[in-house]
């Protein structure tokens, strides 16, 4: 029997999903922290919270989908230059193709053959300039959409895991926080780990990297608070 393809995730869902999770949990855990350092009110700490995540999920996937959608633009653009020079000025075109096949290896004949096998296909001429000459990537149509929604799901979900525990322990700031720093700390190790596992990297450089980014953001708004908002 023939093997199936592997299914893969797609690269940019996984990059936003990491953009988005990661985005949360760092920014909601550095208030939580500062907060417990500059007051005891369970009250103004949760409100502040919830509020931060709100406001982090909205901002993070409406400039995912207005970025993407930037992107689109641009490369739509660049789709119709591209076909009009090839249209206008096919041999500097043709040229330009010989440099990429140069550079690929091939040599003498080889350029000329691979050439006249490209322009009959003029659709392969055109992924080859937009790919290799000006290094822009496709950007479907929906892409935009899927890019905000998954930010904002990711960054929401990232958000709730800090503040889970001061639902529950809010009478016990300190220990509600120690728990949002474990919790915050397994999520991201989880985070780092699945990256480095998709992307052939170090799994245990992923996750550490991934602890000590979130936990240090942590620690800095846990400062802030002691030295500003204890003051």
């Amino acid at each position: 029997m023939p093997s199936r393809p592997e299914d893969h995730p797609r690269p940019t869902l996984l990059a936003d999903f990491i953009l988005g999770s990661q985005d949360g949990i760092v920014n909601v855990l550095g208030i939580l922290l500062g907060l417990v350092a500059a007051t005891s009110d369970t009250r103004i700490i949760l409100i502040a919270a919830l509020a931060a995540l709100a406001a982090e999920s909205i901002s993070m996937g409406a400039v995912a989908y207005t970025s993407t959608l930037a992107r689109r633009h641009l490369y739509v653009s660049e789709v119709q230059r591209e076909l009009a020079e090839m249209r206008e000025v096919p041999e500097l075109e043709r040229e330009e193709v010989r440099v990429i096949l140069r550079q690929w290896g091939y040599e003498g004949p080889e350029v000329e053959e691979m050439l006249a096998r490209i322009e009959k296909k003029p659709k392969a001429m055109l992924d080859i300039m937009m790919a290799f000459e000006l290094n822009l990537n496709e950007i479907a149509p929906e892409q935009a959409r899927d890019t905000g929604l998954v930010v904002l799901g990711s960054t929401v979900v990232g958000s709730i895991i800090p503040v889970l525990p001061f639902f529950f322990l809010g009478h016990t700031l300190f220990t509600a926080a120690y728990i949002s720093i474990l919790l915050s700390g397994a999520m991201l190790f989880g985070i780092g780990w699945y990256e480095a596992r998709q992307n052939l990297g170090s799994r245990w450089e992923g996750a550490g990297r991934m602890i000590l980014i979130g936990l240090g953001a942590g620690f800095a708004g846990f400062l802030v608070g002691h030295f500003i908002g204890g003051s």
